[in-house]
């Protein structure tokens, strides 16, 4: 009988009535590896969990002629600590994103409109690469450099949800190219002329 007693007691305290359905990010807060830190409770609202941000089209109008705009956890602050983001994707004809990769985040895109290509390299340095229409999804793995290209002859619209409430985007062509790091170090390890070099350094805003 003490056994059910004690028992039940636990059930109770460690029931999911006590547990943290969520932790909206506290934006007011720094953020730390794992996120930002919980808004108190009673400051919590229906529009933590509503963003309308990625209703309209973004602004094509660049280098790579496509945008990318997130609902991470800087936007969507409900999304803190549940390990999910979504990110608009518009392409102008010939858009593309930059060859890239998100470190602690697998992504899956759908098409909404238009035409890409997709594609992701593996660490076996293997080429996937599909052509993408309306309705079509696609993984791109966790840390694995992928792109996306309109390969079509109108504008083009995908949505992608990433495992991670504030995923990080490295690009490879700003790594290389957008800094200061020296032309020759650059020509050593990418066997790349120096005036090339030079010529997408003055592009993306690089010196060296």
């Amino acid at each position: 009988m003490m056994f059910l007693q004690i028992l039940f007691t636990l059930s109770f305290l460690f029931s999911s009535s006590n547990a943290l359905d969520f932790c909206v990010a506290d934006l007011n807060a720094p953020q730390g590896p794992v996120g930002y830190s919980c808004k108190k409770a009673e400051a919590v609202t229906v529009e933590d969990f509503v963003f309308s941000g990625l209703r309209a089209a973004g602004n094509t109008s660049n280098l790579k002629k496509s945008v990318l705009r997130p609902a991470a956890s800087n936007q969507l602050p409900g999304v803190n600590g549940l390990g999910i983001s979504a990110v608009r994707l518009d392409f102008a004809v010939g858009g593309r994103t930059a060859m890239h990769t998100h470190p602690e985040a697998t992504e899956v895109v759908v098409v909404i409109q238009g035409t890409l290509v997709g594609g992701f390299i593996s660490s076996a340095n293997k080429v996937y690469l599909k052509s993408l229409k309306e309705g079509d999804v696609m993984v791109f793995p966790q840390g694995l450099m992928h792109f996306q290209i309109n390969i079509g002859e109108s504008q083009a619209l995908a949505f992608g949800c990433l495992s991670s409430a504030s995923p990080s985007v490295y690009f490879m062509d700003y790594a290389w190219f957008a800094n200061d790091l020296p032309t020759h170090i650059l020509q050593e390890t990418t066997f790349l002329d120096p005036d090339q070099i030079k010529k997408l350094k003055g592009v993306l805003g690089g010196t060296g």
